[in-house]
């Protein structure tokens, strides 16, 4: 018997219910993991109140992350065998598979062996947050020296991992938060410039920043009215990543601006690396190098029992973390 984490309606945290499930056996191409930590993703927030990228198969479990031991394998696994600790990447459908549970099945593809040096606390933080930048600002966007980078939200643990990113790349990080609350720590992160965009006028900022010559690319999970702003900002042939809508305004764009400077807006998500083996194996060889090297580290801003589950999905709401929110088992 296993204890997961169940929901049987869209609703707030308190919709999230325990149940003892027996776990099956892996089929083919699949592994059964004794889990150890849980990665906590604004995606699994979006997903319990129904409000995600496809709609949910109720009763629902939910969950893209986990960090643990292989328990079990099923015909034609090679890559990984039993007493292996390993992660799962996101790459899946919460409709076809879960990780808030104690005892998982997953599919082989989406399970690297951990990185040496983690903990499991660390390594369930690791893949979400770095894939996804990983694949919009190395894989498309390619950025290096002279680009500036503008990264809002950024004390999210995507954001952050996005400074390191843009950072080993060799590219100038512009970093916005919403205050000047976490400036000091985004700065120790290695952000070269911190904007908090309740205070200041932050295009002006970055038009002084830029000496008006504007940034390459933009990498933002808010949407809403400061996007206009942030794509008006891209100098010629520059593009802005969306990959997440955490703002409720609506989002518009500056249309003609965008024609005069060829700019391009582009949606992001990190199944175009994580879905796609060759693309997926690149990754996290990228990442498994910048953590061995020490340029790519994983901050955890809290970690939380499996039992208060509810509390760590209030907890996410509040959007006050610094970094990621993880969850043991």
């Amino acid at each position: 018997m296993s204890k997961v984490v169940k929901f049987d309606r869209a609703g707030g945290p308190e919709v999230l219910k325990f149940e003892d499930v027996d776990v099956r056996a892996p089929g083919p191409d699949e592994v059964r993991v004794k889990v150890h930590a849980i990665g906590i993703n604004r995606a699994e927030a979006m997903w319990r109140v129904d409000v995600y990228i496809e709609p949910v198969k109720f009763p629902a479990g939910l969950g893209y992350e986990a960090a643990g031991v292989v328990e079990a394998v099923g015909e034609n696994v090679k890559a990984v065998s039993v007493g292996d600790k390993v992660n799962v990447i996101p790459s899946f459908s919460m409709n076809e598979y879960n990780t808030y549970g104690e005892l998982i099945v997953v599919p082989a593809d989406t399970v690297v062996h951990q990185p040496e040096g983690l903990s499991f606390e660390e390594a369930a933080s690791v893949w979400m947050m770095f894939v996804t930048p990983y694949g919009a600002l190395i894989e498309d966007a390619k950025v290096g020296p002279g680009d500036y980078v503008v990264i809002p939200a950024a004390s999210s643990s995507v954001g952050i991992a996005a400074i390191q990113i843009a950072n080993l790349s060799g590219a100038t990080t512009i970093a916005l938060t919403r205050t000047s609350a976490k400036k000091d720590q985004l700065i120790a992160l290695g952000a070269k410039h911190v904007l908090a965009t309740d205070e200041v006028d932050f295009v002006a900022e970055i038009n002084r920043i830029t000496a008006g010559a504007g940034v390459r690319v933009v990498f933002d999970p808010v949407g809403g009215p400061n996007f206009e702003k942030l794509v008006s900002l891209l100098n010629f042939g520059g593009v802005a990543y969306i990959y997440g809508l955490l703002a409720t305004e609506p989002t518009t764009l500056p249309v003609l601006d965008m024609i005069a400077k060829v700019t391009s807006v582009k949606a992001h998500n990190i199944w175009l690396t994580s879905g796609d083996e060759t693309r997926r194996k690149a990754a996290v060889e990228f990442v498994s190098k910048g953590l061995s090297s020490g340029a790519l580290k994983p901050v955890v801003d809290k970690t939380f029992k499996f039992e208060d589950i509810v509390e760590v999905h209030r907890y996410l709401e509040a959007s006050n973390q610094f970094g990621k929110i993880v969850v043991t088992v």
